[in-house]
């Protein structure tokens, strides 16, 4: 059995690279989301009232459930935090 290496988990266990760039930033977001509402001292009503969701959905945020959100709702959602997410492009080296 050979031996792999993986820059993060989810180049590890996603399928594809599309799957695994998508997950992590995903994760990156429901990170951020979780520390700022920490932070904050919010509860997850205050959370659900600021993001326009239910206190459930919260709860899903807060407990990591990340197959529950979409890209596009975390980016909302972090917008409305008041994160200024961004996304940055790396360009892998074109081969000779």
């Amino acid at each position: 059995m050979t031996e792999q290496t993986f820059n993060n988990v989810w180049d590890a266990i996603e399928d594809t690279p599309q799957q695994a760039v998508s997950m992590r930033a995903k994760s990156e977001l429901m990170q951020a989301l979780e520390q700022t509402i920490r932070q904050r001292g919010m509860t997850q009503q205050d959370a659900a009232a600021l993001f326009g969701v239910t206190q459930p959905r919260v709860s899903d945020l807060m407990r990591g459930k990340i197959g529950l959100f979409s890209l596009d709702a975390l980016m909302d959602m972090a917008a409305t935090a008041g994160l200024h997410p961004h996304i940055v492009i790396e360009r892998e080296p074109i081969a000779a």
